[in-house]
């Protein structure tokens, strides 16, 4: 049964390789950049972020995972380590936890994009081919760590994904076709599925109808604004072509009670999406249950907090 938390008021906010490169002065745990993938278009690189020395690897005797992070976009721009993530990285650095954070291709950057009836099945529609050119890549990616685990010091047994924005839609797209056994995914070796997944304002945009799962997902949080009308807290649907947000998402990983929890920030719009540092104790409290300690912690809260920062965020209009 789901347990249903309503949080009202004050959750305190804590805040050999191919080409590697150095590491500049403002992420001091960047140890290497990698390139993982050669497309006809564009090389794809990865960046590994350390441990902090002298920073706990281990959460009651058992290995912290590698942070696998896919960044957000639009799809039409975005860098894996924009300086804006470095608070964050270093927040998860200090925590004992390893990041890897990728390149994908921007299936939509030069795309034109209407917002128009017909505009819009069009666009979703090419977001879709968007999504599948992001997962093929991360897929990449994923096999590059697995050939070369030892060398990078991760267990492929233990990485957790993580994205926001159109980094989300790719991961949760990612875990969908990995549980359904789809032939993007055959590309993985057999039986491999993340440890645990982390949306900051995500969805699953499809052409193939409301969201199942053959095979139960790795446990996975959700993080979303009710108010977001960039990434569809709820859901917008033509036929069997759309987008299914966190809300639509819940319902189905409830009624199947899968192992997941849930946090609504009310009247957030996408600024949940960029708002890790304020966020990092639901992501810690999922890493350590969820994750680690391989609990069941079905949360779904209603957060009303002034504490976490709120501000003007992208809209489709400002990215397209």
């Amino acid at each position: 049964m789901k347990t249903l938390s309503k949080i009202l008021t004050a959750l305190v906010a804590v805040v050999c390789f191919s080409s590697i490169f150095p590491a500049p002065a403002d992420a001091q745990n960047l140890s290497g950049t990698y390139l993982y993938a050669q497309r006809d278009t564009c090389d794809l690189f990865f960046d590994v972020y350390e441990p902090t020395e002298g920073s706990e690897l281990t959460f009651e005797g058992k290995p912290k995972p590698t942070l696998l992070f896919v960044y957000g976009g639009g799809f039409v721009g975005g860098f894996r380590s924009n300086e804006r993530y470095h608070p964050w990285f270093k927040i998860l650095n200090d925590n004992g936890y390893k990041i890897i954070t990728i390149d994908y291709r921007l299936g939509l950057k030069g795309v034109p994009m209407k917002f128009t009836l017909i505009g819009k099945i069009k666009t979703a529609k090419n977001t879709v081919k968007a999504v599948e050119m992001g997962v093929e890549d991360l897929f990449s990616a994923v096999n590059y760590i697995i050939d070369n685990a030892e060398a990078l010091e991760v267990d492929p047994e233990n990485i957790v994904l993580v994205g926001n924005s159109s980094g989300a839609i790719i991961s949760l797209g990612a875990e969908k076709f990995i549980c359904n056994g789809e032939k993007i995914a055959s590309v993985l070796p057999e039986g491999f599925n993340f440890k645990g997944l982390i949306s900051f304002a995500g969805a699953i945009v499809d052409d193939d109808g409301t969201p199942k799962y053959k095979k139960e997902p790795c446990p996975t949080l959700f993080m979303h604004g009710t108010s977001d009308g960039t990434v569809q807290y709820g859901k917008i649907q033509v036929f069997k072509l759309g987008m299914w947000g966190s809300n639509v998402l819940d319902d189905i990983f409830e009624k199947s009670e899968y192992n997941y929890s849930i946090y609504r920030f009310k009247d957030h719009a996408h600024d949940i999406a960029d708002n890790y540092v304020a966020l990092w104790p639901f992501q810690k409290y999922f890493l350590q249950n969820n994750v680690m300690r391989g609990q069941r912690c079905i949360i779904d809260a209603f957060i009303d907090d002034p504490n976490i920062p709120k501000w003007e965020a992208a809209t489709l209009d400002s990215l397209y």
